[in-house]
Formats: structure tokens, C-alpha cells, sequence
């Protein structure tokens, strides 16, 4: 059964990673991020297309450094994610091991 601190349904689904956004509260930050980095991606074309070049370099760099920092929390929060599942697996020796499809 899954515990507080599982994000992965081992007991209704086979697919363990359904919902994984949904049910892990740990990466909203990092979905955040990376939608103020799609808002100043946006700016950035505007400032272009408006010939303010030094406002669209430096929200290049903004969205650039959103981006990266997001994706990297997604991707270091969806390994942890993995681990707990490892976990699970281990402590539960008699269930099936279902493959990921993340």
C-alpha cells in the first residue's frame, strides 16, 4: 500500500508512474520555474522583435538559467522517485515487479 511519503501507486495501476506530477507535491516548484521561463522566452522574442536588444540578451540569459534549473529539478526529483520505488520493491519481496514506463 503506498505510504505518506510515496508518490508511486503500486496497487491500483500498472503503470507506476501515472499521475507521478500529480500525486508529488515536491515538483511544483521546478513546473514553476519552468513556466517563468516560457514567460520570459515570450519577452524575450518581444524585446527582439521591438529592437531592445540588451533586455532580450539578458532575458535570454533568465530564460536560459529557468530552463536548466527546472528541467534539473525534475530530473534529480523523478530519480528520487525511482529510489522510493527501488525501496518499495525491496521491502515487498512477493509483489510483481512492474517495468516503468518513465
Amino acid at each position: 500500500m503506498k505510504g505518506p511519503r510515496d508518490p508511486v501507486d503500486h496497487v491500483r495501476t500498472t503503470r507506476t508512474h501515472a499521475g507521478e506530477s500529480m500525486t508529488d507535491n515536491l515538483i511544483m516548484p521546478a513546473l514553476v520555474v519552468i513556466g517563468l521561463g516560457l514567460v520570459a522566452f515570450v519577452a524575450m522574442l518581444t524585446a527582439f522583435a521591438t529592437n531592445h536588444d540588451g533586455s532580450g540578451v539578458a532575458l535570454a540569459v533568465l530564460a536560459c538559467v529557468a530552463f536548466i534549473v527546472g528541467s534539473g529539478w525534475l530530473v534529480v526529483e523523478h530519480h528520487r522517485v525511482r529510489r522510493l520505488e527501488q525501496r518499495w520493491y525491496a521491502d515487498h519481496p512477493g509483489t510483481t515487479w512492474q517495468p516503468p514506463c518513465s
